[in-house]
């Protein structure tokens, strides 16, 4: 998705039909790299290419039949299909791009084709088989970027084995799924035998697997002889050599893994007792039968019709632009026949020197079992990317966050203290000006009292009650005289009250001194 946002932002368009134009013209070549490798790594989890490949060996063994063949036929297809969008399109001739993807589909198709090996279970070597045929076709997709406008062969043979693989896997993963419906067993220890008088079941899973091995007279046999063809035209000295030398390789290791399903299921047997519940279950039924009979005669019949064949291959032509003429597309000629040739005696000899003896050992009754030899430590999910989402990460993030935290809480402590001040500052500067007004040009002048105590009010009105007192105390309280002296009283109280009067002026002058600045400001911004 990100990605898709660069594209539309460099390019003004996700046009297809528009996208070549667009970006043969554009000078950002960096940004458009940006956006390529984005969609490049996000259709490449959907495929199963490395490194995104970890959900596939372990969706596929828990996933229906039906479901399988989905997986591995159409949705790993959608992934691919996408990765040719952009690389007929937006990077159509471009031979950095090829190289990329030439280096993760050989990765990919390595990887894969080891992981089948070593595999024991059989919808999980099924689904390791399918990463691999995923890395042949991203080598093909490859091969047409440094080929360029002379790519017709590696796109030939990009489409065809999209095709085929579907159809391959279409097949055996129906087989799977007859084994694992009537055992709910798919390690080879436990479904070994189980083939052995199933003769429909046998041929059509022999035909799967001969065909995904690249068997002349198969299907598979036409297109991965192209895009062994394409690597050849291209030469390129050691490097390219090493790829197709790997690319034989792998297409060995696949026959040597279909070779291990093919005899555990079909010549090895098991124990006596399970054998014969084996042989004593019934055929299947009959929809069964004729969905796996009709899928299975597909495969020779695309192999052995070439002309067919390069139909369908030119049907994507103006997708994949390539042109010409298929030529010779399926021909049994003498590199073809070397190629596979070379392929077939690999995988022999990696099923005779590594499978039987490594991946098998005698148990105390002198059966031999397989055993399961990869090591768990190279599992690239918790070697690489747990440790690198659950500790790594959030150790990296840390850094920058800390920091952030620090700076924060010295910035509260800085701004904490410069506002106290501040506020300090203008608390204190306006009491002492307003306490400065209120004692130099707001102040009363005090006059000269001419009474001995307070002012004439309060000495009259304290002289008025103390002759009351001494009228009463000559007349009605001679017995308990009054000594109270009323003008000390009522000058006490009196600036007791003026006391509370100035402070209270002196609150209200305060107030409305901030009253006015207030509203200085508030008309000041309405103004501007």
């Amino acid at each position: 998705l990100m990605g898709l946002f660069l594209l539309q932002h460099t390019l003004g368009t996700l046009r297809l039909a528009e996208l070549y134009d667009r970006a043969r013209v554009c000078q950002n070549r960096g940004v458009l790299y940006a956006a390529g490798g984005c969609i490049l790594f996000g259709f490449g989890a959907k495929a199963g290419m490395f490194p995104l490949h970890i959900w596939l060996p372990k969706a596929h063994p828990v996933a229906p039949a039906p479901a399988s063949a989905l997986l591995s036929g159409i949705l790993t297809k959608a992934g691919v299909w996408g990765i040719l969008a952009v690389s007929c399109n937006i990077f159509r001739y471009d031979a950095a791009w090829g190289c990329v993807v030439l280096a993760l589909g050989t990765v990919t198709m390595l990887l894969g084709a080891v992981l089948a090996v070593f595999s024991v279970d059989l919808k999980r070597t099924l689904a390791c088989s399918s990463m691999s045929q995923i890395g042949f076709i991203l080598v093909g997709i490859g091969m047409m970027g440094l080929l360029g406008e002379q790519n017709g062969t590696a796109a030939r043979g990009v489409l065809l084995h999209m095709v085929n693989h579907s159809l391959f896997k279409l097949v055996l993963f129906l087989c799977a799924g007859v084994v694992f419906v009537n055992l709910h067993a798919l390690r080879l220890d436990d479904i070994r035998g189980f083939g052995r008088k199933k003769p429909l079941l046998h041929a059509a899973f022999l035909l799967g697997a001969a065909g995904i091995a690249g068997v002349p007279l198969l299907n598979g046999f036409v297109s991965k002889s192209l895009l062994h063809e394409a690597i050849a035209e291209y030469g390129g000295g050691a490097l390219m050599t090493g790829v197709e030398w790997i690319f034989l390789f792998s297409g060995g290791l696949t026959a040597a893994y279909m070779t291990k399903l093919y005899i555990a299921l079909f010549w090895e047997k098991n124990d006596e007792k399970t054998q014969a519940a084996f042989d004593r279950l019934p055929p299947m039924p009959r929809s069964a039968a004729a969905a796996l009979t009709l899928s299975a005669l597909v495969l020779p019949a695309l192999g052995m019709i070439s002309a067919f064949s390069g139909g369908v291959a030119m049907l994507m032509s103006s997708f994949l632009h390539f042109a010409g003429e298929a030529e010779n597309i399926g021909a049994l000629n003498a590199e073809n026949l070397s190629g596979a040739t070379k392929s077939l005696l690999i995988g022999a000899g990696v099923y005779l020197l590594i499978v039987r003896p490594l991946l098998m050992e005698k148990d105390k009754r002198g059966v031999r079992l397989y055993v399961d030899r990869w090591p768990k430590a190279l599992d690239l999910e918790n070697l690489v990317y747990r440790p690198l989402l659950e500790k790594l990460l959030p150790d990296l993030l840390a850094v920058p966050t800390n920091l952030l935290d620090k700076l924060a809480d010295y910035a509260r402590v800085v701004l904490g203290f410069v506002g106290t001040f501040m506020a300090r500052v203008c608390d204190e500067g306006i009491d002492t000006v307003a306490l400065g007004l209120w004692r130099t040009l707001f102040r009363r002048r005090r006059k000269k009292q001419p009474v001995p105590i307070g002012n004439r009010f309060t000495y009259a009105l304290g002289s008025l009650f103390n002759g009351v007192v001494f009228l009463l105390n000559r007349t009605l309280c001679r017995r308990h005289p009054i000594t109270t002296n009323f003008t000390c009283v009522f000058a006490a109280g009196f600036d007791e009250l003026s006391a509370n009067v100035k402070r209270i002026t002196l609150s209200i002058s305060f107030g409305l001194l901030l009253l006015c600045i207030g509203l200085y400001i508030a008309f000041s911004y309405i103004l501007h």
